[in-house]
């Protein structure tokens, strides 16, 4: 089991960036499959980025391709989002989340979720 919490979030304007941060503790981390996902009011909970375990292989949403950047750093147990270009259509509560990697753009395939954290991009 692990236990995830995110930080970073913010109000930023359009054309501006942030980078977002996850903690991880527990046992299972190293072997975990990490991504991020959003959700906007009303929305679906959507795939935003992920990463494999040794960090070489990375997966984005068409939507942020280019823009978005997903790192990890297993002695420091930690995940990042690096988040440059933002638009108004990015504002949503970001979530971090662990899982086994088998389909790892499904909200479903991740038991391990972190509280998430608001970026906010105003026009």
């Amino acid at each position: 089991q692990v236990q995830l919490a995110e930080s970073g979030g913010g109000l930023v304007q359009a054309g501006g960036s942030l980078r977002l941060s996850c903690i991880a503790s527990g046992s299972t981390f190293r072997r975990s499959f990490m991504g991020w996902f959003r959700q906007a009011p009303g929305k679906e909970r959507e795939f935003v980025a992920a990463i494999n375990w040794s960090g070489s292989t990375t997966s984005y949403a068409d939507s942020v391709k280019g823009r978005f950047t997903i790192s990890r750093d297993n002695a420091k147990n930690t995940m990042s989002l690096q988040m440059n270009s933002l638009k108004p259509e990015d504002t949503a509560v970001y979530f971090c989340a662990s899982g086994a990697g088998i389909n790892f753009k499904m909200v479903s395939e991740y038991p391990y979720w972190g509280p998430g954290t608001q970026v906010t991009i105003s026009s």
